[in-house]
């Protein structure tokens, strides 16, 4: 009898896989350091732009947020490859970034 090998689902599939993780706030996590370790960019239901779920871990907790910031989308996709890495994320006037 011959055996087939099938192929698992994940070798071929392009989805991501879900963010999981206790909600918090942007405000609430700003100058301390996180490990980033993974993050989702759509496209917002309300507003004609995008937003970024970014899932983090702190202290040993998974944790997700979601924000509309372009500079924070725009690093996120920059550095995707480098994931997971740590970061402390700031506050410059108006806008949110990464150190």
């Amino acid at each position: 009898m011959t055996t087939k090998k099938y192929p698992h689902f994940k070798d071929f599939a392009d989805e991501k896989p879900q963010l999981e993780g206790e909600k918090k706030k942007i405000t609430e996590i700003l100058n301390t350091e996180i490990l980033i370790t993974g993050f989702r960019v759509g496209q917002s239901r309300y507003k004609d732009k995008e937003y970024l779920t970014l899932q983090f871990e702190n202290s040993g907790e998974t944790y997700i947020l979601f924000t509309g910031s372009s500079v924070l989308i725009g690093q996120a996709r920059k550095y995707e490859e480098k994931m997971p890495y740590f970061t402390t994320i700031i506050q410059r006037g108006k806008y949110f970034t990464m150190t």
